[in-house]
């Protein structure tokens, strides 16, 4: 009896045990199973380190040309993203400076352009120099280092991006004056300013004229070696700053709801298309239109020969870029949508939730994105033929 016992006892651990053995087994193969069902392919791995998911770009006939990690520290933001002629330069929130080759998104150098909180404005080529005012300071810069080439103070403060031709800078000051000086030694020449006193929202200049534009419309166009008056047109309200110059063509947008195309030689009305927006921004001009961000009510293409409306997307704030008749658009929403210009119908959105900054292309059909921590992506129609 007690034999009997006892052999019951040492067969139930026994089987304890073999229960214990089998559901650790099976705890673990189990454990195997979880991690396979977890773990990402090399092609899903790519993907979540996309700015936009190749798979998504596919059916829209885009494909991504370039990726890149930018070096700014983790609680340092892009702020704005430039290009000029074939490089990228991309500003954080501490005046970081960061330039890229826009082919194939290598660096060209990467540099504090001053102290974090200070002003930077206007960042334009001319000829082999960036120009830039940097914290009230004219600057000109070596777009292959970011390096200051030379810098002087005017002595006044300047309210808009500097402008410059061949022999002159030309700055628009809080004593709403245009201020001519000479480039090489900034010794002023003249200055000139509109009739009716009003603030200098814009200065655009070349060799052979100087516009300037300000706040209550006025639009006015000077030989550029002096104050001697070309031609004036005159908006019900004020010009946004910058107008934008197109060959023959001067596009601007007024406070007064009109996006207005005038003739750049002789100042006279092309054409002006009313929106339904008080108007803040500078429209995008392309070969085939202009883009006029509307503000809450969207962004608006308009024709830029005929001045008509051809679409207008509700939640559209500004154009990436356009391409075979195509325009690509970034949105509140946070989608890129592909809208046809002939009849205004979205052809495709694609989910752009990661993108906070980018650049409006007009050069090409090339598309510049970012996100806040520093990656940057060109992406590109593949329509297009121009990925090899």
């Amino acid at each position: 009896m007690k034999m009997t016992k006892l052999l019951r006892l040492k067969w139930g651990v026994f089987a304890g045990l073999l229960v214990f053995v089998f559901l650790s087994g099976c705890s673990s193969k189990q454990g195997v199973s979880d991690k396979q069902a977890t773990e990402k392919s090399p092609e899903q791995k790519a993907a979540s380190k996309n700015l936009i998911s190749t798979e998504l770009l596919k059916p829209c006939n885009l494909k991504i040309v370039w990726e890149n990690q930018l070096p700014i520290k983790p609680d340092e933001k892009v702020q704005r993203i430039s290009i000029l002629g074939n490089r990228i330069y991309v500003l954080s929130d501490r005046n970081y400076m960061t330039s890229l080759n826009c082919e194939k998104g290598t660096p060209i150098f990467s540099r504090p352009l001053a102290q974090a909180g200070f002003t930077i404005s206007g960042w334009e080529l001319y000829n082999d120099i960036i120009i830039s005012m940097i914290g009230g300071k004219l600057v000109e810069l070596n777009p292959d280092l970011g390096t200051e080439i030379r810098s002087s103070y005017p002595g006044f403060f300047v309210v808009c991006p500097a402008a410059r031709n061949n022999l002159y800078y030309y700055l628009g000051s809080t004593d709403k004056r245009v201020h001519c000086v000479r480039a090489n030694d900034k010794v002023k020449i003249f200055e000139a300013a509109a009739d009716n006193d009003s603030k200098i929202t814009s200065i655009l200049a070349d060799n052979d004229s100087v516009i300037f534009a300000t706040d209550v419309g006025n639009v006015i166009c000077i030989t550029p070696d002096g104050p001697k008056g070309l031609w004036r047109f005159n908006a019900a309200g004020g010009v946004v700053e910058p107008m934008v110059r197109d060959a023959r063509q001067l596009f601007f947008a007024s406070r007064d709801t009109n996006v207005y195309g005038i003739d750049i030689k002789t100042g006279k009305l092309e054409w002006k298309c009313q929106t339904d927006a008080i108007l803040e921004t500078a429209p995008r001009v392309t070969a085939a239109a202009v883009y006029q961000n509307l503000g809450s009510k969207g962004l608006m293409a308009i024709d830029k020969t005929a001045g008509k409306k051809m679409w207008q997307l509700a939640e559209g704030i500004d154009l990436l870029t356009e391409a075979a008749g195509k325009a690509y658009v970034i949105t509140n929403t946070g989608t890129l949508v592909v809208i046809n210009n002939k009849d205004g119908k979205q052809l495709y959105s694609i989910n752009a939730g990661a993108v906070s900054n980018w650049a409006a292309n007009t050069a090409d059909s090339k598309i510049y994105i970012a996100d806040d921590s520093g990656r940057i992506a060109c992406i590109q129609p593949i329509a297009d033929n121009l990925l090899k």
